[in-house]
């Protein structure tokens, strides 16, 4: 599977872009996934709910499936957070993986950067950092290297992130 990131600040754009980009490359018939890094206790159980009743009273997993989708729900208890090889591990096969945050591990990125963030961009210290797209000047020259793209332009970040990962610009 290939993997793609987006990276930036929060409040940056990237589950916007994300969102955008994910009918876009399913439409040229890409198979896409999304792994997502989190902060802190979140939840995506309800309280009072059997699954929720399941977790709390010390299931290590908690499976929930139906007829249109299914969740798998891991405690950790206090082990170690897994990295996101061992998460991509857990996904099923697809052509693409696109990944929001992990903005530290090693895979291209594309940086989303606004300057109302008051953050510094991550690419002058981020190799792995191939693209940007901003709309607003930024505070430091981007090297050559870097692509870059306004916020709006799905459909050639798209193009860019499949010939960057080496699938053809539309699926066979």
């Amino acid at each position: 599977m290939k993997l793609f990131g987006l990276a930036g600040w929060s409040g940056s754009g990237k589950t916007t872009l994300l969102v955008q980009l994910i009918p876009e490359l399913t439409g040229r018939g890409y198979r896409v996934s999304t792994l997502k890094h989190a902060h802190h206790d979140f939840d995506v159980d309800q309280p009072g709910k059997d699954s929720h009743r399941h977790r709390v009273a010390g299931a290590t997993e908690v499976l929930v499936a139906s007829a249109n989708r299914w969740a798998l729900m891991h405690e950790l208890r206090g082990m170690a957070e897994p990295t996101l090889a061992d998460l991509v591990a857990k996904l099923s096969p697809v052509d693409l993986v696109l990944v929001e945050g992990f903005k530290r591990d090693p895979i291209p990125k594309l940086e989303i950067w606004r300057a109302e963030n008051g953050k510094a961009p991550l690419f002058p210290d981020d190799p792995t950092v191939v693209a940007l797209v901003a709309d607003d000047p930024l505070p430091v020259e981007a090297p050559a290297r870097l692509r870059r793209f306004p916020l709006d332009a799905v459909v050639d970040i798209a193009t860019f992130i499949l010939a960057y990962v080496g699938l053809p610009p539309h699926a066979a």
